[in-house]
This record gives C-alpha cells, sequence and structure tokens, in this order.
C-alpha cells in the first residue's frame, strides 16, 4: 500500500490554525464496465465528524462509487485516500482492518447464525492469533475471544436488541435484520461507516429508530458517516452535505437545503423529490 502523507492547510483566516484532514478523500473516481462508464470522475470527501448522504436516481451510480470506496471493485482511474492512505494496493479484506465499516443494499447476514453469532463475524478483524494458538484456547486467543463478546454485548445494548441476542437471524423481522447488519458494521470498530439504503424498506418508526442511532454513532463514537439513500427526510434530517450523482456523474454538492433548491438536481429527480422531501 503505498502512502501519501497529508499536509494540513492553514486556515484562511490568518489565524495559523491547520484544517483537518479529511477522513475520506475520493479524488476523480471512475469505473467502466466494457464500454460503459458506471462512475465518471467523482471527488467527493467526509471530514471527521460528519455524516455526508450520497443520492441520486436510480442507476446514477452511487453503489458502485461505494463500491470503489470500500475495496469490492477497483479503480479504473482515480484514487480514494482514506486517513491520507492511498488504499491502492489494498486488498479488499484489509478494509475493515484500516477501519472501514458497511452495510450493503441487500443484507449479507448469516441466517442460521443467531444475532451474536453475526455480530462475532465483524470482530474478526481483531483478531490476531494464530491457528495452533486457537487450539489451545489460552493467553492471547482466550483474551482476544473474551474482549470480542465484551464488546458484541456493548452493540447490542446500543442497539436496543437485547431480547434478540441468541435467535437466529433468519426470524427476525426485516427492520431488525437491517438493526444487526448495522451492528455487524460497528463491530469492526469503523473510523468511516458506509451505509447503503439502511431504513429501505422499514415503517416510519424504524427509520426513526434508524436515524437516531446513526446520529449517536457520530456523537457519541465519533465515527462518519457516509450514506447512499433514497428517502430524502432522512437525508435533510441527517446530512451536514450530500452529493448528488446522476448517470455517473456528480452534479451538485451543498447543504441539505442548497441541494433541495439546486434545479438542475430537481431535473435529475423529474418531478422534484428532493425539493418536497
Amino acid at each position: 500500500m503505498s502512502v501519501v502523507q497529508g499536509h494540513s492547510s492553514v486556515s484562511p483566516q490568518g489565524g495559523g490554525h491547520p484544517m483537518p484532514e479529511p477522513i475520506l478523500d475520493v479524488r476523480g473516481a471512475t469505473k467502466k464496465f466494457g464500454g460503459v462508464t458506471a462512475v465518471n470522475n467523482v471527488s467527493l470527501r467526509v471530514m471527521p465528524g460528519e455524516i455526508v448522504s450520497l443520492i441520486g436516481p436510480n442507476g446514477a451510480g452511487k453503489t458502485t462509487t461505494f463500491n470503489l470506496i470500500s475495496g469490492v471493485l477497483g479503480l479504473s482511474a482515480g484514487q480514494v485516500f482514506f486517513k491520507g492512505r492511498d488504499t491502492a494496493g489494498l486488498r479488499s479484506s484489509e478494509y475493515a482492518r484500516a477501519g472501514i465499516g458497511r452495510t450493503f443494499q441487500n443484507l449479507a447476514l448469516f441466517k442460521h447464525g443467531t444475532v451474536v453469532e453475526n455480530l462475532l463475524t465483524g470482530r474478526h478483524v481483531h483478531f490476531n492469533y494464530t491457528v495452533l494458538e486457537s487450539l489451545m484456547f489460552w493467553g492471547r486467543p482466550r483474551r482476544e475471544e473474551i474482549a470480542a463478546r465484551r464488546k458484541v454485548e456493548e452493540i447490542i445494548e446500543f442497539l436496543e436488541i437485547e431480547e434478540l441476542r441468541d435467535k437466529p437471524v433468519s426470524q427476525l423481522a426485516y427492520g431488525q435484520q437491517k438493526r444487526v447488519e448495522l451492528g455487524r458494521a460497528l463491530a469492526c470498530e469503523p473510523s468511516l461507516l458506509l451505509l447503503d439504503e439502511i431504513v429501505a424498506g422499514m415503517n416510519r418508526e424504524e427509520k426513526e429508530d434508524i436515524a437516531r442511532f446513526t446520529l449517536d454513532i457520530r456523537d457519541e463514537f465519533g465515527i462518519s458517516v457516509l450514506m447512499i439513500e433514497h428517502d430524502m427526510q432522512v437525508v435533510m434530517d441527517l446530512s451536514d452535505r450530500v452529493y448528488v450523482l446522476d448517470f455517473g456523474l456528480l452534479i451538485a454538492e451543498g447543504t441539505p437545503a442548497e441541494v433541495a433548491a439546486n434545479p438542475v438536481v430537481l431535473q435529475a429527480y423529474l418531478g422534484g423529490e428532493v425539493a418536497h422531501a
């Protein structure tokens, strides 16, 4: 993995205070599938402590952008920097260890495992013991397993799913499964959390719960959030900034209010969905 040391900018007010570095800095990200360009020269930033949304009509390239950021897909061109480091050369399995957690649009849970077992899979990136050590289950393996279970119990309490902890995921309602997927992403202790349509398919009460959890994840844990979301009310309520994609191109960026009033965005949504959110 190549490393680029970040250089702090000096505040334009002349006070000499360094500006914080973005936790995520995507520069000219491009992805081509044969002759089709799914993402075209997209640049975006997430600063420490921000909740940023990536929105756009279906097929705009949002999930492809997430896949580029999280290493599921390789870049055709451009660069992705996480905590000042170029992620080029990272294996897809190393992104969680680096500090990027993610949920998926289509649930990727082990349906026959319990809630606790699913959350524990998110802790594997922190296990450092060898196969031989695991056979003995003493010393480091025992300490790391105990720490993992302690962390999982904290997440279960945070997400208010104590009564579900020993149930197989296949027996849970869809909204509860979404909460478990969020918990598994938190189990890797990310610095950046990527939420891919986390409230899709939920009722109003479930959406309000996830919105509350998202704010608490940022405010209590200091985790920055980048989310793809079609529910514009959630986007407007939670986001510090919003990026808008259309046909793989970045067409707007700004505060929720600025984006909601942008005529280019309204045209992309064919009917002004954002304005009425």
